[in-house]
């Protein structure tokens, strides 16, 4: 073995702690980039490869009623490949034993036989027999919710009519991977379920022989989509077509497209993030180990050793951490993984969901962490390897002694001793104390962003489910109808209050852009469901113009004053301008808002409600499940209570538990930045320390002097780290906003409060560890060192 190499050995021995602590911080960002790649590649190839063998459609148009005989028309427009019309219709069904509402979504196949897009994958059963209508086939999400099987029997309203039904099989479809209904952001499989039948039985049954309200389609290749839409709208028009739309608007793949889009972002900006610390942090120890081995530098260059050969060997020291630090990262990463795997199988119904780490991620996370450390070494290495021997066998030069500023301003008997001994030696290094400060700061503000999204999650979800969504119960009906269905509501049993509102489909557009959304119409002054402006205040809805989320005004480029275009969707089709008079701010989802007075003269109708909002008495829920069963115009039933359960359980899940894992992280960080600022320290000034202790000091003295130091750069760390954490949530808080969600940029006392936390129980551990080394200090070993 070469010299140099039995060197790198015996150093990579005796730092074996500080090594282990800079490892650390690499293996979080390493981590973080394994967990996030793994997951977006299994998602993304489950995704396709389930896509492309059971013919996912690509365009999705909804329409009132329209022949069958047009879907010739529709196959011979430029560019349509695949057309295929179905039956759709919501359904509300009851199981034995099952005293909450659940709502379904059925759907024709074509009799005894599989649909040309958007296939089935049978898990257990069979299709419908041709012929049969009683027999259906089930998601598989429902069914096993319910432990249900083929046989099975089950009760269903359908179009306002009775029916049973009983299960010929259990199925899996790409289009509902993500099973949720179309009002609720979170799967609940309990309550919600998808259901197959026989295209006759169901058109029979929903009044729609020969026709057909719903319709899937594909593309040719190279084909242009925005062409094809148009003219599916124009032909689908006078059939009450509601306009066609692509799979970005397609409610399962966009929740899957999401939670790619969070993969994606959380790839890029927590790994940079972290790596980043730990090449800083690389940068100021490796500074610092060189400088404690000034002399033997010196030697090694005097005995010949060129200043290749040299930084090569530092080099290999950083290289060796780096790659513990990476194959520690990779192995958690793939544990996590693993571990992800089983959370995403039951939120996504994939048929396979296979989690390996792909071989270009450890390459990517390998070269990533290798750039770091170069980043963080480079300087430092050749700044030391460049040094002319005789310079370096001289001692440095003795620092001046003299009274700091902050000396100056404390008074001497405050001070003490050991106080002025502490202000001395850090004065004289302000650069170390600096980068001390710095690195310690930058821990801190890892724990705040983390501590961050503990408390922002509560907060959104608290928002949304305390201010915003007030009611129980929220009612859909089959079709628009009177606003007089509120007082029959308002008799049923255990109803306090009731609420109507009235929901179009509409497009948004304000020059080049445009959105696709629906009109909300309420009360002037809703009570069961409020808006809120951006410090949680109702508002009141304006009497003229429109209200959008200030979220979906920023998507349109609008601002308060300007003229939206509005393409109105259902009944009479025509386009609006209308002012954009209100913004306000909601946690979840995009809106757009106006009375529903204003809304009914907009739609040029009389006083009609697409459905309402109950507050209910919770001793009589089963009185009143029950009399709403018997109405045959509610066409869905949905529970707030559990709504917000399904959205808790998920951000508990996955935000919640990547939180508490990222604040273990940033501990464990906090850590190795406060051991390592202390362990070199302790290096640097051993020999002074020893000549306290023979001129009289006692160890306790001169540990006080040592933890001093440590305290005061912590101290002077915490308002530092808490101004970085503030950059950091902001930083996520911008790149983890979507459609679907917006954390708000809640920064409470606790988060301070961990922050700060973090980096004084780091201190005092490293503190003792520190004073239990000081107690086994060679005293006369480093006080031969050379003058």
């Amino acid at each position: 073995m070469l010299t140099l190499d039995r060197k790198l050995v015996r150093d990579l021995w005796r730092l074996k702690g500080q090594g282990l602590a800079i490892a650390v911080v690499i293996a979080s960002g390493v981590m973080t980039l394994i967990l996030a790649v793994t997951t977006l590649e299994a998602l993304s190839g489950s995704r396709d490869r389930f896509y492309a063998s059971h013919h996912f459609a690509e365009v999705f148009a909804d329409v009132k009623r329209a022949p069958l005989g047009l879907v010739d028309q529709l196959q011979a427009i430029e560019g349509v490949n695949l057309v295929d019309p179905q039956v759709r219709a919501a359904v509300r069904l009851a199981l034995p034993g099952y005293a909450d509402p659940i709502r379904g979504m059925m759907l024709s196949v074509p009799d005894g036989r599989q649909p040309t897009l958007n296939r089935l994958q049978l898990v257990a059963g069979g299709l419908p027999e041709p012929g049969r209508d009683d027999q259906v086939v089930v998601s598989d999400a429902f069914a096993e919710a319910h432990g249900l099987a083929p046989g099975d029997a089950l009760e269903a309203i359908i179009d306002g009519r009775h029916t049973t039904l009983r299960l010929a099989g259990v199925a899996l479809s790409p289009e509902f991977l993500y099973q949720a209904a179309p009002t609720d952001l979170m799967p609940d499989y309990r309550r919600y379920a998808v259901i197959w039948m026989n295209e006759r039985a169901l058109a029979s049954a929903y009044g729609m022989r020969g026709a057909f309200n719903h319709l899937s389609l594909t593309l040719q290749a190279g084909a242009d989509e925005k062409r094809v839409i148009d003219a599916l709208d124009l032909a689908l028009a006078r059939y009450g077509g509601t306009g066609a739309t692509t799979r970005h608007d397609q409610q399962s793949h966009r929740f899957i497209e999401e939670e790619l889009n969070q993969q994606r972002i959380q790839a890029t900006v927590l790994p940079t993030i972290f790596l980043a610390v730990s090449a800083f942090l690389l940068n100021v120890v490796m500074g610092r180990i060189i400088q404690t081995q000034r002399e033997p530098l010196a030697v090694l260059k005097a005995f010949g050793y060129t200043d290749g050969e040299l930084a090569r060997h530092y080099g290999l020291m950083a290289g060796a951490i780096v790659l513990a630090g990476w194959a520690l990262g990779v192995a958690l990463g793939a544990w996590a993984a693993g571990g992800l795997a089983g959370l995403y199988r039951e939120y996504f119904r994939f048929p396979a969901l296979v989690f390996r780490v792909p071989a270009w991620a450890l390459a990517l996370s390998l070269a990533v962490a290798l750039l770091a450390a170069l980043v963080g070494t480079w300087h430092a290495v050749w700044q030391a390897v460049s040094r002319p021997p005789a310079e370096a066998m001289r001692p440095p030069a003795p620092a001046r002694f003299r009274r700091s500023w902050l000396e100056r301003l404390l008074p001497g008997a405050l001070l003490g001793h050991e106080g002025r001994i502490i202000l001395r030696h850090l004065s004289r290094h302000p650069a170390k104390a600096g980068f001390s400060v710095a690195g310690i700061a930058l821990s801190a503000g890892l724990l705040m962003m983390g501590a961050y999204q503990l408390d922002a999650v509560d907060a959104m979800i608290d928002q949304q489910y305390r201010q915003v969504l007030r009611m129980d119960v929220e009612l859909t009906f089959t079709e628009a109808t009177p606003a007089r269905a509120a007082g029959e509501l308002r008799h049923q049993p255990g109803v306090l209050a009731v609420e109507t509102w009235r929901r179009v489909p509409v497009t948004l557009v304000h020059g080049h852009r445009r959105y696709r959304t629906s009109l909300l119409g309420m009360e002037p002054e809703p009570a069961l469901r409020q808006v809120l402006d951006g410090a949680g205040r109702p508002q009141r809805l304006p009497e003229e113009g429109v209200m959008l989320t200030r979220h979906l005004a920023d998507e349109l480029g609008a601002r308060l004053g300007d003229t939206l275009e509005v393409a109105i969707m259902e009944g009479q089709r025509r386009r609006v301008g209308l002012s954009l008079t209100a913004l306000v701010d909601e946690p979840l989802g995009v809106g757009a808002y106006m009375t529903r007075e204003g809304l009914n003269a907009l739609m040029r109708e009389g006083p009609a409600i697409s459905g309402a909002w109950l507050l209910v008495d919770p001793d009589r829920t089963e009185a009143l499940n029950a009399a709403l069963w018997e109405m045959p115009g509610v066409a869905s039933i949905g529970l707030l209570r559990e709504a917000e359960r399904g959205i808790r359980d998920y951000m508990d899940e996955t935000i919640l538990v990547f939180a508490l894992v990222f604040v273990a992280i940033a501990t464990s960080i906090s850590f190795g930045v406060v051991y390592n600022n202390a362990r070199i320290a302790f290096a640097e000034r051993a020999r002074e320390l020893a000549t306290l202790q023979v001129l009289g000091y006692t160890r306790a003295e001169v540990a006080r002097i040592l933890l001093g130091e440590i305290a005061l750069l912590t101290l002077a760390a915490i308002p530092l780290g808490w101004a970085i954490g503030i950059g950091f949530a902001r930083l996520l808080n911008q790149a983890f906003s979507s459609d679907l969600f917006r954390i708000p940029l809640v920064l409470t006392p606790q988060a301070f409060g961990i922050a700060a936390g973090g980096v004084l129980a780091a201190s005092l551990l490293v503190g003792l560890l520190v004073v239990r080394r000081l107690g086994r200090l060679d005293k006369i070993r480093v006080l031969k060192a050379v003058e």
